[in-house]
Order: structure tokens, then C-alpha cells, then sequence
């Protein structure tokens, strides 16, 4: 009766591990399940028939792919501004000292421990205050806003555990400002700079409360499949959810291999 029992206590962590990835990992099984269903009426919430006629014809639902290349091209432009502005940002809260730098590092931090309505609300009385036309360009800003937060975080994290004496040797040996820069530090950080883009590129393409109050007659994804919950949910929904999380997928077991063979290949 103690061999089980056992088994069970060396094994818990394991256990409990792979029971909290099922239960995330849940919802994406369900999408995908039913992105192969043909429903009988508007709503595609239970299981009627198996059927390819979503894959076959993604973008069936009217405005359906227009709002999605809407939204790929808003979280496009929102990380990559985020990006730069937000490494910039961390090098120079990192490696320099000024006046008010304690501030700005709380100021930092404040997109993320406030409230995603309070911000939109905020941007929203901002942009009429300005007398701006919300629309692509007020959705654009607003996403730059509040990714540029979570980009400095992971910047500045892979920043403060570089080596400056790496910098320092590419000095001794006659390299150049801009020569150690693109030589020695940017591959140093490009793993901080690259997990705080594609944090920012989910976070943009995901959101709704933000987009919602700044978009005005503007439709991103996320706004659309709000939309179509109220009138019924098409497949094609599920099809582009699945086809997205396939994609992501991909791009984590190639992001892996890539380690692994670097891994393998330095000494």
C-alpha cells in the first residue's frame, strides 16, 4: 500500500505540472474541435457534424479576415514602436543616472498594476481633449502606450545581468561605439528584446478594452468576435484561432531546436 503513495509524493510536482497544462491548454482543444463543426444555426457551441467547409473557406464571414489584417498590421507597428522606444528606454534607465530616475522606474510599472479600463478611459479623454479623430492612428498610439511598459521590463532584465567587461574587451581591442554596439551588446540583448516584442504583439493583437474606447468606428479582431458572440459565432472564429495558436506552436519548437543546435554547437 506505501509503493503507490510514494510514487505519488516523488512524482506530485510532475503530476500537478502536467494537470495545470491540460487545464490551460483545455480551451485551444475545444477551438479546434470546433472549428471542424457545422453547426445547424448561428451559434457554434454544440456538436452537430463534422465538416472542413470553415478551413476550406476562411474568410467566408464578411469583414471577418478584413478586421483580423487590421489588427496583424495595428500589433505590427505597435511592437515595433513599443520595441524601440522601450530599449531605449531600459539601456538608458540601466546605464545611466539622473534626476528622477526612481520616479520613472514606478512611472514604469504603473501601465501594469492599473486597471486595463482605467488607461482606456484616460487615452480616451486625452484624444478628445486633442481634438484627435479616433480611428487606426488613436488605437495605434494607445497599443504603443501600454506595451512600452512590458517591453522595458524584459529589456531591462536582460540588460542588468550583462557583463560590462564584454563591452570594455571589445574596447581594448579598438572597436568602436557603434562597432560594439551591433557586435557585442545588441546580440547580448536581443533575447530580452525579442521576448519583450512578442510580449507586446500578443498583448496588441489581444486587446479589446483599450481598442474598444479608442476605436471608434474601427473593427480589430478581438472587436469582432465580440461582436459576433452578441448575433452567433461563425466557425471560421475557431479556424483563425486555431490557425493562430498552430503558428505559435511552430514558432516555439523552432525557437527550441534553434537553442538546442547553438547548445550543441558552442564548446
Amino acid at each position: 500500500m506505501r509503493t503507490p503513495f510514494r510514487w505519488l509524493r516523488r512524482n506530485l510536482v510532475v503530476i500537478s505540472g502536467l494537470l495545470t497544462l491540460a487545464y490551460l491548454l483545455l480551451p485551444n482543444v475545444v477551438v479546434t474541435v470546433f472549428s471542424f463543426n457545422k453547426p445547424k444555426g448561428r451559434f457554434n457551441y454544440s456538436w452537430q457534424e463534422f465538416s472542413t467547409d470553415a478551413w476550406q473557406d476562411p474568410c467566408g464571414v464578411a469583414d471577418l479576415c478584413g478586421s483580423l489584417s487590421l489588427s496583424l498590421r495595428i500589433a505590427f507597428w505597435a511592437t515595433l514602436g513599443a520595441t524601440v522606444l522601450g530599449t531605449m528606454i531600459a539601456f538608458a534607465l540601466v546605464r545611466y543616472r539622473f534626476r528622477a530616475r526612481g520616479a520613472v522606474n514606478a512611472l514604469i510599472f504603473l501601465p501594469m498594476a492599473m486597471p486595463e479600463v482605467v488607461m482606456a478611459a484616460s487615452l480616451l479623454t486625452l484624444f478628445l481633449n486633442m481634438g484627435a479623430q479616433l480611428g487606426f492612428w488613436t488605437v495605434l498610439i494607445a497599443h504603443i502606450m501600454f506595451c512600452l511598459s512590458f517591453v522595458v521590463t524584459a529589456v531591462k532584465a536582460r540588460v542588468m545581468s550583462m557583463d560590462p567587461r564584454l563591452e570594455q574587451a571589445a574596447q581594448d581591442l579598438y572597436a568602436g561605439p557603434v562597432q560594439t554596439f551591433l557586435r557585442v551588446t545588441l546580440p547580448i540583448a536581443a533575447p530580452g528584446i525579442a521576448a519583450g516584442a512578442l510580449l507586446a504583439f500578443a498583448l496588441s493583437f489581444d486587446d479589446f478594452i483599450i481598442t474598444n474606447f479608442n476605436a471608434g468606428s474601427t473593427v480589430t479582431f478581438p472587436m469582432f468576435v465580440w461582436g459576433s458572440a452578441q448575433r452567433g459565432t461563425p466557425v471560421q472564429i475557431n479556424v483563425i484561432g486555431t490557425a493562430m495558436f498552430l503558428v505559435a506552436v511552430v514558432l516555439v519548437l523552432a525557437g527550441m531546436l534553434v537553442g538546442r543546435r547553438r547548445n550543441r554547437k558552442s564548446p
